[in-house]
């Protein structure tokens, strides 16, 4: 790795300092603005090395490795301390609009013969019976319903 040293100027170091020490953020973002002070060399006589870094900080060297990269690539250091939304969740949901809409309706339906009622274990299997979805959890179904407030009873 380029061996790039980070040189912050007095209004940058501020920033790093006051969102060290004011306001609630998450440890993660705490740690990364505590690790670029530490690695900063301006107006330093000896700098500090990564091991007495990952030390201070609490962090693996490949962590600090990779906070200098990501300080060293983002434009600005309010770009540095925020987390990048993700556009997509990391799994897609089973449930979609129409999967909902039928799941809704089954449930205001007459329950199958031999029930006197709808069960959310009993509409999860049916609905899956019934091809709406792969697999879906009885707790998913008794969301579903609480979210729209409809009641099995």
């Amino acid at each position: 790795m380029e061996n790039k040293i980070i040189m912050l100027k007095q209004a940058e170091r501020e920033e790093l300092e006051n969102f060290v020490k004011k306001g609630v953020h998450s440890v993660h973002l705490v740690k990364r603005a505590r690790t670029i002070l530490a690695l900063d060399r301006s107006n330093k006589q000896e700098h500090l090395r990564i091991a007495r870094i990952c030390e201070q900080v609490g962090l693996f060297h490949q962590a600090v490795y990779d906070i200098r990269r990501d300080y060293l690539a983002s434009p600005s250091i309010a770009a540095f301390l925020t987390r990048k939304k993700r556009k997509t969740p990391p799994v897609a949901p089973k449930v979609t609009g129409e999967v909902e809409a039928h799941i809704i309706a089954l449930a205001c339906s007459e329950p199958p013969e031999g029930y006197a009622r709808w069960t959310v274990r009993l509409l999860a299997e049916k609905a899956v019976e019934m091809e709406f979805v792969d697999s879906l959890s009885h707790m998913t179904v008794d969301r579903l319903l609480k979210k729209r407030n409809i009641s099995l009873i």
